[in-house]
Formats: structure tokens, C-alpha cells, sequence
């Protein structure tokens, strides 16, 4: 028997809730889009899963999203 209390326990995570599910589902939509013609869209969900790879969370205000979009 220790005398030592229990660590605290916190689930790892991604920054701001973004968890890798998310990451795959922009990865998986670019790979589709491209596939099927839509390179713009594709563009876009490639700027968004880097920005989250980046460790940043999914923006939350107009100005962080053009920023994301690069628009």
C-alpha cells in the first residue's frame, strides 16, 4: 500500500475539441471531391484538415474562417 493519491486523468485530445475523426473527415472529403471533379471544393477541405493538423481548432468567427480558406 502507497501513500501516494491517484494522478488526476485527463483523455487526450486534440486543441479545441478537434479530434482526429475530424481531421480524417476533411482528408476523406478532399480525396473524394478530387475523384470526382471538384478540385475548388477539394481546395478548401485540404486548407481546413491542414489548419487542424496545425493543431488549430475548427474557427469559430467569420474573420478566422476567411483566414482558414485563405479568402
Amino acid at each position: 500500500m502507497s501513500n501516494q493519491r491517484r494522478g488526476k486523468y485527463k483523455p487526450a485530445s486534440m486543441h479545441d475539441g478537434a479530434s482526429m475523426s475530424t481531421v480524417m473527415f476533411f482528408k476523406q472529403a478532399k480525396i473524394l471531391l478530387e475523384q470526382s471533379g471538384n478540385e475548388d471544393a477539394a481546395f478548401y477541405f485540404e486548407q481546413v484538415e491542414d489548419w487542424l493538423r496545425a493543431g488549430n481548432g475548427l474557427p469559430t468567427s467569420d474573420r478566422e474562417v476567411s483566414k482558414v480558406l485563405a479568402l
